[in-house]
């Protein structure tokens, strides 16, 4: 359950421990990163979207 806490508090769904010590470099690499998961899962549910949904709809 570690791991699963640890991708919420990355992705901001669970509020995040204060660590001492994180420059302001280390949070615009961390907030990049949020962006681009973020964007990846989108694109993923746009594709399954336009491979599963779209061919029902079509019929």
């Amino acid at each position: 359950m570690k791991f699963l806490d640890q991708i919420a508090e990355y992705l901001f769904i669970k509020k995040k421990e204060k660590v001492e010590g994180e420059s302001k470099f280390t949070k615009y690499m961390h907030g990049m990163n949020r962006i681009s998961i973020y964007m990846f899962l989108i694109v993923i549910l746009i594709m399954l979207f336009k491979a599963f949904i779209l061919p029902m709809i079509r019929k």
